[in-house]
């Protein structure tokens, strides 16, 4: 018997939801804003071109110490949205989120548009998981670490205006909260410009894969999110598109282009697909 249309896309939602949430960014990857401890190698010298992975990760995790003791607070104006391939929009969702050290995350709605299921079952789980995360309730062992990853160098590639060494994660187990792919580290000052992979495991029979890519931006001394986009593909209803852009309005209290005035600006971040 076919499954009736509001349930339907309550179905759809829940494995939206599963995907993309399998999918996410391990939050230890660019900053250490859930609550959880790293430790920070001895000092050393920095990593050369002809490095191993996990020396250039090693670098990534002493610089990305530094800054997450200098990132008191940020806000941004974040817009989600989940659409198909044809690029219709079935949700949309305007966010405010604020972040505050070492792990207070809260999001107020602005506006929102399209189906509610959607946007109660998919956005505002997200929102939601991400806020726990932050505060330490929802504690997995998904930290980019070599406890998780073996980091493989790969090569080195531009990614305007940014040199950037390209690493392999391989993670060490199957677990749907790892990912595999490739992460790219700015040469210079060793932080996450882009990552793009995909979970190490199917996180449900309906989930026939499941691709993300994440983009930061350069705003002061700091890395924050720029842009996020998740490729879910879902038997019997075909591809969905989940994006989030992060529009930073005020780190520590400064607005981004007094930040931003001190390094030049980056190139605007191209719409990217794995």
């Amino acid at each position: 018997m076919p499954i009736p249309s509001p349930a339907r896309v309550c179905f759809l939602a829940v494995l939206l939801v599963a995907g993309i949430t399998a999918a996410a960014i391990p939050a230890a990857g660019q900053s250490n804003q859930s609550g959880e401890h790293i430790v920070v190698p001895e000092p050393r010298e920095p990593a050369r071109p002809h490095s191993s992975g996990d020396l250039i990760f090693a670098d990534l995790v002493r610089h990305n110490e530094i800054r997450n003791a200098g990132l008191r607070e940020y806000s941004a104006l974040r817009t989600y949205a989940v659409s198909d391939l044809n690029g219709k929009v079935r949700a949309k969702e305007t966010t405010r989120m604020d972040y505050v050290a070492p792990e207070k995350k809260t999001f107020v709605t602005i506006a929102e548009e399209g189906s509610s299921v959607v946007r109660h079952l998919v956005l505002n789980r997200l929102m939601e998981s991400e806020a726990s995360a932050s505060a330490g309730q929802d504690r997995r062992d998904s930290s980019i670490s070599p406890a998780n990853y073996t980091f493989r160098l790969l090569g080195e590639e531009d990614l305007d205006p940014y040199h950037c060494f390209v690493v392999e994660a391989l993670p060490r187990r199957r677990d749907k909260y790892l990912f595999e792919g490739k992460i790219w580290i700015e040469s210079q000052g060793f932080a996450v410009v882009r990552i793009a992979g995909h979970p190490a495991k199917n996180p449900s029979f309906w989930i026939k894969r499941a691709d993300f890519v994440r983009q930061y931006q350069k705003i002061g001394d700091f890395w924050l999110p720029a842009r996020d986009q998740t490729f879910v593909e879902v038997r019997l209803y075909g591809k969905k598109i989940l994006s989030i852009d992060h529009h930073i309005d005020r780190v520590n209290g400064v607005t981004p282009a007094a930040l931003v005035a001190q390094d030049p600006p980056a190139a605007s971040l191209p719409e990217s697909r794995p």
